[in-house]
């Protein structure tokens, strides 16, 4: 188990710093203001997420680091792939916020897992810490949740 803990963080790790590399290109293709912010927020929040799991993988006195996460990798594929194919500027940016949701919905499986395994066994403060992020996790998600039913979706339409 804490061989498949270690696998799981280092896959999430490899997936947050595929995110701090995809969120940019969200921010730049994105035209309604809200969404803009949102991601902008979001890739501060990870920014924060990348160095929480730094001190996770420390508390464990393990080194950081990645293993290739074909999940994350497909999904962030997948949103380059339809952003890539739209024109219209409200339907992209709904395309966007879709995609961002894909991938905290990833996120968020991820997380609620390692939480669960960390108390498991027995490391109540790598849950803890691990729980902020998930925290974070839901809010985005939330926030995309709101701004697609309220406005993006509408506008896309």
């Amino acid at each position: 188990m804490n061989d498949l803990f270690t696998h799981q963080l280092k896959d999430i790790f490899y997936a947050e710093k595929r995110i701090l590399g995809a969120l940019p290109k969200m921010i730049d293709k994105a035209s309604s203001p809200e969404l803009k912010e949102g991601l902008r927020s979001h890739l501060e929040e990870t920014k924060g997420h990348v160095v929480r799991l730094e001190q996770v993988f420390q508390m464990r006195g393990i080194t950081p680091a990645t293993v290739k996460c074909p999940a994350i990798d497909g999904i962030i594929e997948e949103a380059e792939d339809v952003s890539g194919d739209v024109d219209n500027a409200q339907v992209m940016d709904a395309a966007i916020a879709a995609s961002a949701q894909a991938v905290e919905h990833y996120e968020i499986t991820r997380y609620g897992t390692l939480i669960a395994w960390a108390k498991e066994l027995g490391h109540p403060e790598c849950a803890d810490i691990l729980g902020m992020t998930l925290s974070e996790e839901y809010a985005a998600d939330d926030k995309l949740t709101k701004l697609a039913e309220e406005r993006l979706n509408k506008q896309a339409a």
